[in-house]
């Protein structure tokens, strides 16, 4: 019973450190994603405008 039991609390461990590391990729993700949105808008802004520096 106690092999159970500590089996049990490994695997319990080991899903919330998954799911801790799913939230923090699922939170760069977004950060990347609102990044490249920023990054595209400017290179329009800069290639409409015609400033070239």
């Amino acid at each position: 019973m106690n092999g159970i039991f500590i089996a049990l609390i490994v695997i319990a461990i080991i899903l919330a450190l998954v799911g801790g590391f799913v939230k923090a990729v699922n939170f760069l993700l977004w950060v990347g994603i609102v990044l490249l949105v920023i990054a595209v808008i400017m290179w329009l802004l800069r290639s409409i405008s015609g400033n070239k520096r």
